[in-house]
């Protein structure tokens, strides 16, 4: 932990996570421009780290503010908008005791070593989300979710899904197929070598089959790739010092090595029995997410990611917390060709330009996809002193990137895709915008054809919105 830092030395926009954000209650959000699509119907979900410091101390990784979810609807009477913390134990306790008791991915607990013990780790239910059909999940790494009322986000609490027992952790990558409406997800249990859990769940969360695979040491995983009849997972050369961080001198984060030597294995599960069908390696690379998976004619699995060189991204991030990243950590689209009985056949760069936070229409999950939405950096900037500044559509069949830029000072988060009921392989990208130079935050609706077009419509949001993670769309 450290001390606030000098605000003069801070980029334009570290000002959206200066100070804790404000909640706000339901509320109809003014229209700036355009207007609502007459199809969009439904609501925005978004999760990410909305309070970085308490008591005048900030936290020491991004990955440890406080989640607050954003809930944006779009109905017949317009759109009205909801912001709300996640009232985890540690977040109420925290707040009662008015300064930071927990240690996290990228902080000890503060006081005598001993606290390390008493008070570990603090589920932050800061990363992503899952809308179920009677509540929304919000998702940790490294803990169960915790569920929230769907239209006034009021926390519910800790949520099991009738199967995480043994406090058994729930990831914050679930995959949904759009057709059967099974949810598979997984959670790694500690140890000196690891457990990947894999889950298969209905339509409405409840866990319905689980397995357990041994892994070599403890890895970091963030994501899987659903792929047809295939969970493909892959393990890159990250790997846990326990030690230091069992008798508290380093936080989880600090303890995390990059041993390029152990190369990046990868492990194929069947999705229907969850059983294990090959496992290998290849050379070492990083990363946090993939885009999609399918399977091709051949019967090759066809995995897109987002993929760094190394680990430097993980001082990056830790940086973004401060407000002043200088470490260059640049990540660019991959796409991996791995026949499940014999191993991996091609492994090739598709798109150069630093990128992150990959999605494909919902419906597409699991099937091959003809677009990609990323997150980019606006041409000409130093991408290791800002934070993406405009959204992008590679299309897979042409090879081209489309680029929304947002303008200068003007932050877009994770780009989501609502589908048009009417037309499913079209419809609407909506994204998040904090604008540095009003110091505001804004909702965009674009056209998911047509991302350098004007957008459709632009709302006013309540309060400042923090950069953040993940989030969905659940249809109305």
């Amino acid at each position: 932990m450290h001390v606030t830092n000098n605000l003069s030395t801070k980029r334009t926009w570290a000002k959206a996570i200066d100070h804790p954000a404000t909640e706000f209650a339901m509320t109809k959000l003014p229209i700036i421009s355009g207007s609502i699509p007459q199809s969009l119907r439904g609501t925005l979900y978004r999760n990410g780290p909305a309070r970085l410091e308490r008591g005048g101390i900030r936290v020491g990784h991004w990955f440890d503010g406080d989640g607050a979810i954003l809930g944006v609807n779009f109905s017949d009477e317009g759109a009205t908008g909801t912001y709300r913390y996640v009232q985890t134990a540690g977040y109420e306790e925290e707040a009662a005791a008015g300064k930071l008791l927990y240690g996290n991915y990228g902080m000890t607990a503060p006081g005598a070593i001993w606290n390390q013990w008493r008070k570990p780790f603090k589920n932050a239910a800061n990363t992503s989300v899952l809308a179920l059909p009677d509540k929304l999940l919000a998702l940790w790494e490294g803990g169960k979710p915790h569920a929230l009322d769907l239209q006034t986000l009021a926390t519910i609490g800790m949520d099991s899904l009738a199967g995480l027992e043994d406090n058994l952790p729930y990831s914050a990558h679930p995959k949904r197929d759009s057709k059967t409406g099974e949810i598979f997800n997984f959670g790694i249990s500690a140890g000196k070598d690891a457990i990947l859990n894999i889950y298969k769940s209905d339509r409405t969360g409840k866990i319905l089959k689980k397995s357990a695979t041994k892994l070599d040491g403890l890895p970091l995983i963030h994501d899987f790739v659903l792929a047809g009849q295939y969970l493909v997972f892959f393990v890159p050369p990250v790997r846990v010092k326990p030690l230091p961080m069992l008798v508290g001198l380093s936080s989880y984060s600090e303890a995390l090595q990059w041993q390029p030597k152990l190369g990046t294995q990868w492990l194929v599960f069947d999705r229907d029995s969850l059983s294990l069908v090959n496992r290998g390696e290849t050379g070492a690379w990083y990363q946090w997410h993939f885009s999609n998976g399918y399977v091709d004619d051949s019967g090759a699995i066809v995995a897109g990611m987002v993929r760094y060189e190394d680990f430097a991204t993980n001082q990056y991030l830790k940086e973004v917390a401060t407000g002043k990243t200088h470490h260059l950590a640049k990540s660019t689209l991959w796409q991996i060709h791995l026949n499940p009985h014999t191993g991996i056949e091609a492994n090739e760069q598709i798109l150069d330009n630093h990128c992150e936070f990959p999605v494909v229409p919902p419906q597409q999950v699991g099937q091959s996809s003809s677009s990609t939405y990323l997150s980019v950096h606006r041409q000409g900037i130093d991408s290791s002193k800002e934070i993406f500044g405009a959204i992008a559509r590679f299309d897979h069949k042409t090879n081209t990137l489309t680029v929304a830029d947002m303008g200068e000072n003007r932050y877009p988060s994770e780009p989501i895709f609502a589908p048009n009921p009417e037309k499913p392989d079209t419809g609407w990208i909506i994204t998040v915008v904090y604008d540095g130079n009003t110091d505001k935050s804004e909702v965009l609706v674009l056209d998911s054809e047509g991302l350098d077009r004007e957008p459709i419509c632009k709302l006013s949001l309540l309060s400042v919105i923090p950069p953040g993670f993940h989030g969905t769309w659940q249809p109305g």
